[in-house]
C-alpha cells in the first residue's frame, strides 16, 4: 500500500503562468482582490497545509519573489497551460509530493491536500484531483515528483491537454462537493468585483463562516 502523503512532504505549487485574456492580459496572480494580490490569498490558505511553496509565473518575476518563495517560469514555452506549470513546480520541489493550485481561486479548502491526500493513499493510485460543483477540478490536484519524467516527455511530444496525461495514470478523486464554492475561478473584473463584494459581506459582524460561501 502506498504511504500517505505527509505535510513536510509536500510541496504547494501555485500557478499563475497563464495569458489571463479575460483579465485583460492582467497578470490575475497579482491582481487586488479585497485589500491583497490574489497569489497572496491563495499563499495564505495553502502555506499552512504544505512544506513548502513555489510559484510558477511566467512574468512580473520580480513581483513574485518579493513574496519571499521560489518563482519558476514554464520551461516548454511561456504560456503552455497548466500542465507547464506543474512541470515547472515539480522541477523546483524537493519534497515527494506536490499540491497544485491556480492562482485564480483564491478560496482554497483548509483541507485540500488532507483529502487529496486520502483519496490517493485508499485508492492507491499515482495522483489526485478535487472533485467539486458538479465536475473534476483537474488544476487542483496531488501529483507524486516521481511523475516528472513522464510529465516531461508528455510535454516534449507536443501533449498540452491535461485531461489526456491524467489518463496515462490511475486517478483517485477526492470529493469536494460541500464546499463546491472553493473552486471559484476569478476569471474578469466583473468575477472579481463579485467575490470582493461576497468576501466584504463575509467580514460583516454575524456574517457566515468562509464554509458557507
Amino acid at each position: 500500500m502506498m504511504t500517505q502523503p505527509q505535510l513536510h512532504s509536500v510541496t504547494g505549487i501555485i500557478l499563475a503562468g497563464g495569458r489571463a485574456t479575460r483579465m485583460g492580459g492582467t497578470d490575475k496572480g497579482l491582481v487586488e482582490l479585497a485589500g491583497q494580490s490574489m497569489v497572496d490569498h491563495v499563499a495564505q490558505r495553502l502555506a499552512p497545509q504544505t512544506g513548502a511553496l513555489v510559484i510558477n509565473a511566467n512574468r512580473n518575476r520580480v513581483a513574485y519573489e518579493q513574496r519571499g518563495w521560489p518563482v519558476v517560469p514554464d520551461a516548454f514555452g511561456e504560456f503552455a497551460g497548466p500542465l507547464a506549470g506543474m512541470a515547472a513546480g515539480l522541477t523546483a520541489s524537493t519534497t515527494a509530493w506536490a499540491v497544485t493550485v491556480p492562482c485564480d481561486s483564491p478560496l482554497v479548502p483548509p483541507d485540500l491536500v488532507a483529502r487529496l491526500s486520502s483519496a490517493v493513499h485508499a485508492d492507491n493510485a499515482d495522483l489526485a484531483v478535487a472533485w467539486g460543483a458538479g465536475r473534476m477540478q483537474p488544476v487542483f490536484a496531488l501529483l507524486p515528483r516521481r511523475l516528472l519524467p513522464d510529465l516531461e516527455a508528455f510535454l516534449r511530444d507536443g501533449g498540452r491537454k491535461i485531461d489526456q496525461w491524467y489518463a496515462r495514470h490511475r486517478v483517485a478523486q477526492a470529493d469536494f462537493e460541500d464546499c463546491a464554492e472553493a473552486f471559484l475561478n476569478v476569471n474578469t473584473p466583473e468575477d472579481r468585483d463579485a467575490l470582493e463584494a461576497r468576501l466584504t459581506r463575509l467580514e460583516a459582524p454575524g456574517a457566515a463562516q468562509p464554509g458557507e460561501l
